[in-house]
């Protein structure tokens, strides 16, 4: 699967990696970005550790291994225009997957790190009833005191921002920030906070995603891993 050339750019025509059931026979579809010189493979790593076959993954692959070049703090100018493409990828695979018949509240974003930033960045700006929405350490795009007019409702979509504290990337503060402008936004954000645990994805994290996806699918689960996971 490729993105959409209709508005060609610097991530557009960029690979989609694929696994799980095949599109026309799943339940429902997780969308999962990886982080700053990472890849798409990287963040398929995760399938495994969520045991979630029902599903349809989809991983795109950044153009250079970077979603945007620039500190997720500074200016959205200084990002341009790597990131308007970047949130047109993602745009453009959830346009796709409703014409395949799997609509954006059965379809799961998942982002870490770049990712978790890119993803929690595209949700505000286009709110609707997702399957959930799980930013790994990351939070909204932009300088301090930027402000915050997104426009939509969440009505009720849970999303999970994960995060250590500190980290080296991301401060809690946004981390926090971010948390205040989804619930305002009608999401049902669930905050959690990890202190000292470095810049990485863990067990309870994995466990959160896996029982809010069974829970939105309404299926029983096999039970989730103990194991800590890295990336």
């Amino acid at each position: 699967m490729r993105t959409s050339k209709a508005n060609a750019g610097l991530h557009q025509g960029q690979p989609v990696r694929t696994t799980g059931v095949a599109v026309g026979e799943a339940d429902a579809a997780m969308i999962l970005v990886h982080g700053r010189y990472a890849g798409a493979e990287d963040i398929l790593g995760l399938v495994p550790e969520l045991r979630l076959p029902q599903l349809h993954f989809l991983a795109p692959q950044a153009a250079q291994s970077i979603w945007y070049p620039n500190t997720f703090l500074g200016p959205n100018e200084d990002n341009e225009p790597f990131l308007s493409s970047a949130l047109q990828v993602l745009a453009d695979i959830l346009d796709e997957l409703d014409t395949r018949g799997i609509p954006a509240e059965h379809t799961f974003l998942l982002g870490f790190s770049q990712g978790g930033c890119l993803v929690s960045e595209f949700a505000a700006r286009n709110a609707r009833r997702y399957g959930g929405v799980f930013c790994l350490t990351g939070g909204l795009i932009g300088p301090p005191g930027m402000p915050r007019q997104y426009e939509g409702s969440f009505s009720g979509t849970s999303i999970l921002l994960g995060s250590s504290d500190p980290d080296p990337y991301i401060p809690w503060w946004r981390v926090e920030e971010t948390a205040e402008v989804l619930r305002a936004m009608d999401a049902d954000v669930d905050l959690r906070r990890y202190p000292g645990m470095g810049h990485t994805i863990n067990a309870e994290e994995i466990e959160i995603v896996r029982a809010v996806v069974l829970g939105a699918l309404k299926t029983d689960g096999e039970g989730t891993s103990d194991r800590p996971v890295s990336r």
